[in-house]
């Protein structure tokens, strides 16, 4: 099935699950309730459009995630390299499963109040001499949120394994990236990173 939004072939969307949750006291943030709905599905619900492909991108067991649907993908590169590792899994998933993908999606997976026109959006923000486009909302750049070419896949695996590469604003200096603006009351990209930030969201859902 492919989403009538997008020209063929549709972005994979790659929800970014294998963070370690330190200031929620570990485990996955991702698949705790809020409002009575994990996270994940929030995220999925709001920000992946019907008929993409979809990966989900963590470490560990993977049946913890097996409810959710979209198979589960480890990362690729050893060691936790942070949220690059897993665009990188993202890129050479689609490279080797999805041979007709040009370009991958990286969505983070604990902010419940993403735009429903996210993918569509960065999917537009590519243009003449565009390698990468992210997001920023209230003049905060989100690097986390971003379309990639499946094609720097190999700029990327050398920047990790071999240069050692980890943040994500290092890698994309070196290539031309577009900014796609959002704006909004919560943040659209509001993450929850402790119990504080749950209860906040908690309040906005039930308001």
């Amino acid at each position: 099935m492919i989403n009538s939004l997008f020209p063929h072939p549709a972005p994979l969307c790659l929800l970014l699950a294998g963070g370690q949750s330190r200031r929620m006291g570990g485990g996955d943030k991702n698949l705790m309730p809020l409002g009575g709905v994990p996270l994940l599905s929030r995220v999925i619900e709001r920000a992946v459009p019907a008929g993409v492909p979809v990966i989900i991108n963590a470490n560990g067991d993977a049946d913890r995630f097996a409810t959710f649907g979209p198979p589960v993908v480890a990362d690729v590169i050893e060691g936790f390299a942070g949220p690059l590792a897993g665009v990188l899994t993202g890129l050479e998933t689609a490279a080797t499963h999805h041979g007709d993908v040009t370009h991958v999606v990286s969505l983070a997976t604990d902010a419940p109040f993403l735009p429903r026109d996210l993918v569509l959006q960065l999917y537009n923000a590519l243009a003449d001499g565009v390698d990468i486009a992210q997001v920023r909302s209230n003049g905060r750049r989100h690097p986390v949120f971003a379309i990639w070419p499946v094609a720097l896949a190999p700029a990327l695996r050398q920047a990790l394994v071999e240069d050692g590469l980890r943040k994500i604003d290092d890698f994309t200096s070196k290539h031309k990236c577009a900014i796609v603006d959002f704006e909004g009351e919560p943040d659209p990209f509001t993450n929850v990173n402790t119990p504080e930030d749950f209860a906040q969201a908690e309040a906005v859902i039930a308001g």
